[in-house]
């Protein structure tokens, strides 16, 4: 656009001479030489007074841009310094923050360094505690009659302890309901003589999915037959069982037929699962369970179809042998459920971290008819807050429709009661058909035992004796279990 302004103007400057040379030689008669020098003069002046105005048009604003430049970098400037004072400003800030936060971290720092030591300490004290109490155990094994009765008894009397301060309900040992008016020795030996006969008869009651009622377990009970004939049922003799010290044998026969039971089911249905309970007493004691840990060992193919059930009460009161052994069944594979649970007040987290994977609960206290007492959350949450953890919840006790609607509402998937069917004894034919395969297969095909098992104790046997081809003594298979037990505890110190 520039250069064509130039051009006109340089057109409009040769016009403007060519007109004064021809002013001059048609009108004042000029030669044509001189007026040409005229033209030319003009011309020359005209283009020298064009280039003076332009560059003074130009000076002036190249000047204003000058000016408006310098204005710019004026504010960039001033803009920079602000920013610059912002950046300190807000380094103070984090460094004042940052300050604080020391100050504030810097006791809780000291404070875990303490509880550190103090931790140390008690490690220390437990060490020191149960090396006290292996021996106990090894000076006191040729005066007792069981093996780890002097491990036990401390454990015993500590669980006891708990069992006050916690305000847990203590074994009844009065006769009542079945016994009532019957002297409690009398009812002790009752069932101490239906336990060393092998009395004791197998029921499973079904554990069923809501809505769909489709049997997906099978929960595990004893009964014992008294000399009448008459069954005992679990709540008629477990008190006495276990102040008698009979749990452990119970829980013998019980394991091992379930474990019978789990074999015959899973060739009819691979989804099919077991729950067997188990007490308090059977872990700690140091003959059965390590024949439970080795019964196991064998069986660990069993582990996703069989789960261990646990009262809330035993659960709550388990020291560290108790944890042990949940813990080496639960390295094997094996889930647990918690059973019996008088309130809902249970940690998931730290259930789930044991290998709890079940919370069996009656319906009555999901319902909220045990009272608000039993709880710190609503039952209609109960459920989902068991489901964040993989634990599933199993509505026990349910004995009409009405609860099974309100239970679905509390999104409740499976359930277990009369409703769906009664405990129901295992046929003897059956027992008695898979009692021909041992559950521990022995290791030498050599040689096998000569009579089918019929108790944990007495498959492993079995198993040991197929393997070296003679007989254990009782002495011997006593001190075995003691040099078991003694490892385990020499392994946890």
């Amino acid at each position: 656009m520039m250069r064509l302004g130039a051009v006109v103007v340089a057109v409009c400057m040769v016009l403007i001479a060519a007109s004064l040379g021809a002013i001059l030689y048609f009108t004042f008669g000029f030669g044509r030489l001189e007026a040409a020098v005229v033209a030319i003069a003009g011309l020359t002046g005209l283009a020298l007074f064009n280039s003076a105005t332009t560059r003074e048009r130009d000076r002036s604003d190249l000047g204003d841009q000058i000016a408006d430049l310098s204005r710019g970098t004026a504010d960039l400037a001033r803009q920079v310094g602000e920013i610059g004072r912002k950046v300190l400003s807000l380094e103070a800030d984090v460094a004042a923050v940052g300050g604080r936060a020391r100050a504030m971290v810097e006791p809780f720092s000291n404070e875990i360094v303490q509880l550190g030591n103090l931790l140390k300490e008690v490690a220390d004290t437990v060490a020191n505690h149960e090396q006290a109490l292996f021996d106990l155990a090894q000076s006191s094994a040729e005066r007792v009659r069981a093996p780890a009765a002097a491990v036990v008894a401390p454990a015993e009397t500590a669980r006891t302890a708990d069992r006050a301060e916690l305000g847990a309900p203590d074994i009844a040992l009065e006769p009542g309901g079945r016994f009532k008016g019957i002297e409690r020795d009398k009812v002790v030996a009752m069932v101490r003589s239906a336990v060393e006969t092998s009395r004791v008869d197998l029921f499973l009651q079904p554990i069923v999915t809501l809505p769909q009622r489709k049997v997906r377990y099978y929960d595990a009970t004893t009964r014992l037959r008294a000399d009448d004939g008459d069954h005992l049922l679990p709540e008629d003799y477990l008190g006495y069982a276990e102040t008698a010290g009979l749990m452990p044998t119970i829980d013998n026969v019980l394991l091992f037929r379930c474990v019978q039971v789990v074999r015959r089911l899973l060739i009819k249905n691979r989804e099919i699962g077991l729950f067997c309970a188990i007490s308090g007493e059977t872990l700690v004691d140091a003959e059965f369970f390590p024949q439970i840990s080795e019964f196991m060992q064998a069986n660990r193919a069993l582990s996703s179809s069989l789960v261990f059930e646990l009262a809330q009460s035993t659960v709550r009161l388990m020291g560290p042998m108790e944890h042990e052994s949940l813990s080496a069944l639960a390295d094997l594979g094996f889930r647990f459920c918690l059973d019996r649970v008088g309130d809902l007040r249970i940690e998931p987290r730290e259930l789930a971290d044991r290998g709890f994977r079940f919370v069996k609960a009656p319906a009555g206290l999901l319902l909220n008819r045990a009272g608000p007492a039993a709880s710190d959350i609503h039952p209609a949450d109960f459920s989902d807050l068991l489901g964040r953890f993989g634990i599933d919840l199993i509505a026990d006790r349910i004995d009409s429709e009405g609860a099974v609607v309100d239970l679905l509402d509390f999104d409740v998937r499976l359930g277990q009661g009369v409703l769906f069917s009664p405990p129901r004894p295992v046929k003897a034919d059956v027992l008695q058909g898979l009692a021909d395969r041992p559950a521990v297969p022995p290791r030498s095909e050599s040689v096998r035992p000569s009579a089918a098992p019929r108790t944990v104790g007495e498959a492993v046997l079995a198993a040991r004796e197929a393997e070296s081809g003679e007989a254990r003594s009782p002495t011997d298979r006593r001190a075995g279990a003691l040099a078991q037990l003694a490892r385990g505890v020499t392994r946890r110190a």
